[in-house]
């Protein structure tokens, strides 16, 4: 009987399918499988037949409809065995052009399969070759042959690599050379040292699976087992109807080395920090290594944590699938918000809390207070100094306030200055301790507070897993510092900076949460396209954003994506109906070409355009369901979301609507310069970000609309 793998091509592939014919998909697999190898020959149905003219005598295609084909790699006669490697599904006639020009290796250095577009390199190759012949400076000249071939650079990407002159002839070759080492290529054109890459990228893939001792060389079904990354075997029919069952989620099945490397790592001796771009994984990573941590002892004891409440049921069903929704396991996991747990832990040692102030109360109570107070600050200024500084460094009294340093605060305060604001703070405190009353901030706060106080009294884990980290306060993190002791794989913590959206400024170090020596990076974006990315990161200007520590700033040097498609538009509209109109007809063409209505969103920075948006949509005829907290998981329909909710979701074709030069920085989110420069600067960032996170939501197609004039942030 065949034995079937699957590659990430393949589910690529499925995934673009509409439900029936996934379905169609599934039928031939499940059949594939129970037929015998002479079976499959003899076959009219599922009709195995070699590619004439491939490049790799191994290409099979079978028969899914009379529209569709299933592309894949037969065992040859240097060996493999029965295994059959799934590598795509696509309609007939495109099925045999892209067989034709692929070419299926063992890396002799990783010993991993590769694939590369050999005709495309071939054509390509040559012309670029000319353009060397007379350049001033090669990209890949600092480095010899012999360091580029350690890094797993086989002879046929060397030549095509000493052909390159700059980086824009780098991505040229990007889908066509073996992922692996373009990849090499990539971070070294992007200035990392051969070691580190080395280190980082072909070590961690030359490590066979356990148990695995089967031979090394050209062997397909040895090479098959060792490439977990990008491929999936499957070992009987009970794993087949398993894996086809579950959602098409990838991540479930392969993890980038680099991913699984810092996933499943044995142990951290304290804190771990990974961080990455959008699309990079880090809740993949964050997911398996809540996996990990339960299978080291029945008896651990795991937060898995982020910022909203969202997010943190996308996390639970995410968590569920990839626990087979095992209810013993599951039952081991708290998956909740930082902010749900200091209000359990607050009532479990103190009682009830009482209720929590909306943003719109608090700046009401700021406001009396300076009004009442006749204090020169307004009320957004109060709010920040109460943040920022106050529960930020966990000032207890105005003794403390007046001796602090305040970090990160651009206008100074002399000591009767800050003596008039302090008697305004603690005026706020008691006003909300006479009215049961807390902001969110306040209860994390007094949690961490009553958990140093009585640590064997509150909520207690063995670790803590963070995603989301960029957007978590002081406040919050000394929470969370409380509630697992200090050790061995007591916190581990996802993020990016560059999607900060919400004001969070801190210092994890001095936080007692020192992750220096046990921080990771995820370079390689797998949810949007190259061109996608490109734009999108015009949009943060090449700004320096603030790391998570808050001792230096992050970088998105090596970030990149592994696939490519069309450009994404900005259009200028006169008006805003025309805007909209624009909206739904680009949203119509998406449809049109076979995209599921569940598979694109529409997105705006204001709720009441969001409205307006879903109203047109709907009054075309279209079908739409409104996102406000969190991803419906069953309704069908096109989405239409505000840019804030659309944090951790992602669509293959995404229009944002209204970044316009009043929205894109809105005014009354962006402190004055001339109130506080510093935070004036943050607030501007933290507008960049928001629009950044909603561009990168997109996986194939972006649409960014305007009417009349355009945001700053756009390069129009």
């Amino acid at each position: 009987m065949p034995q079937i793998a699957i590659t990430n091509t393949f589910w690529e592939g499925v995934d673009r399918l509409d439900k029936p014919a996934r379905a169609r998909v599934h039928k031939a697999m499940a059949k594939f499988q129970q037929l015998s190898i002479a079976q499959l020959h003899a076959d009219k149905g599922l009709h195995l037949e070699s590619v004439v003219s491939s490049r790799d005598p191994r290409m099979r295609t079978i028969r899914v409809d009379d529209g569709l084909r299933i592309v894949l790699l037969a065992p040859g006669d240097g060996g493999g065995g029965d295994v059959f490697v799934f590598v795509h599904v696509v309609p007939h006639d495109k099925a045999y052009s892209w067989a034709r020009r692929r070419l299926y290796t063992v890396n002799t250095v990783t010993r991993c399969l590769e694939v590369r577009d050999l005709t495309a390199m071939e054509q390509i190759t040559p012309l670029f070759a000319q353009e060397a012949a007379v350049a001033p400076r090669l990209l890949f000249a600092p480095w010899s042959d012999t360091v580029l071939r350690h890094l797993g650079i086989d002879d046929v990407t060397l030549r095509a690599a000493r052909t390159v002159t700059d980086k824009a002839q780098l991505e040229a070759f990007g889908s066509l050379m073996p992922e692996d080492q373009f990849e090499a290529l990539w971070l070294l054109a992007d200035g990392f040292e051969p070691e580190d890459i080395y280190r980082d990228l072909v070590a961690v893939r030359q490590k066979a699976p356990a148990g695995d001792d089967r031979v090394t060389g050209d062997d397909l079904a040895a090479a098959v087992t060792r490439t977990r990354s990008r491929i999936a075997l499957v070992t009987g029919p009970d794993d087949l109807a398993d894996i086809l069952e579950k959602p098409f989620a990838a991540w479930r099945v392969f993890l980038h080395p680099i991913q699984r490397r810092v996933a499943y790592r044995p142990s951290y001796a304290g804190p771990a920090q990974i961080t990455g771009g959008p699309g990079t994984g880090k809740t993949v990573v964050a997911l398996h290594r809540v996996k990990h941590l339960l299978g080291r002892s029945p008896h651990t004891r795991v937060l898995l944590t982020t910022y909203t409440t969202a997010l943190a049921r996308a996390l639970q069903n995410s968590l569920a699938l990839l626990l087979d929704h095992d209810p013993v396991l599951l039952a081991r996991v708290d998956v909740t918000t930082v902010d749900a747990i200091a209000h359990r832990t607050v009532r479990q040692l103190r009682g009830n809390p009482g209720a929590a102030l909306g943003d719109k109360d608090e700046r009401a109570r700021w406001q009396r207070l300076a009004r009442r107070l006749e204090l020169p600050w307004n009320e957004a200024f109060l709010a920040q100094e109460y943040r920022h500084v106050v529960l930020a460094q966990d000032l207890r009294d105005e003794e403390e306030y007046l001796a602090c340093e305040r970090r990160g605060r651009g206008s100074a305060l002399g000591r009767s200055q800050r003596q008039r604001v302090w008697a305004a703070v603690a005026e706020f405190e008691e006003g909300l301790a006479r009215d049961r009353a807390h902001t969110w901030l306040r209860l994390c706060a007094e949690a961490s507070r009553l958990l140093r106080e009585e640590p064997e009294a509150g909520p207690s884990y063995d670790h803590v897993v963070v995603d989301e980290a960029q957007d978590l306060h002081p406040a919050q993190w000394r929470l969370l510092r409380a509630l697992v002791p200090e050790g061995p794989d007591d916190l581990f913590v996802t993020g990016d900076p560059h999607q900060r959206i919400y004001d969070a400024r801190v210092s994890l170090r001095s936080l007692g949460i020192a992750v220096a020596g046990r921080s990771g990076r995820l370079r390689v974006n797998y949810r949007s396209t190259e061109e996608i990315l490109r734009w999108a990161r015009t949009v943060l200007d090449s700004e320096p954003i603030a790391d998570l520590t808050g001792d230096g700033h992050d970088t998105l040097s090596g970030y990149r994506s592994l696939l490519h498609g069309a450009a994404p538009v900005c259009e200028g509209h006169r008006t805003e109906n025309e805007e909209a109109d624009a909206v739904v007809e680009r949203v119509r063409g998406w449809l049109d070409a076979g995209v599921p209505p569940s598979d694109i969103a529409v997105c705006a920075r204001f709720n009441t355009l969001a409205g307006k948006l879903a109203d047109r949509l709907a009054g075309a005829g279209l079908p739409v369901v409104r996102v406000r907290d969190g991803e419906p998981e069953s309704a069908v329909g096109v989405r239409v979301s505000t840019l804030h909710s659309m944090k951790g979701l992602e669509y293959r074709c995404v229009a944002v609507s209204g970044v316009t030069a009043t929205a894109f920085p809105f005014g009354p989110a962006v402190t004055p310069a001339e109130v506080d420069r510093l935070q004036h600067v943050t607030d501007l960032a933290a507008e960049r970000c928001l629009l950044f996170v909603g561009c990168t939501r997109a996986r194939e197609a972006l649409y960014v609309a305007y009417s009349a004039r355009p945001s700053e942030f756009l390069a129009v």
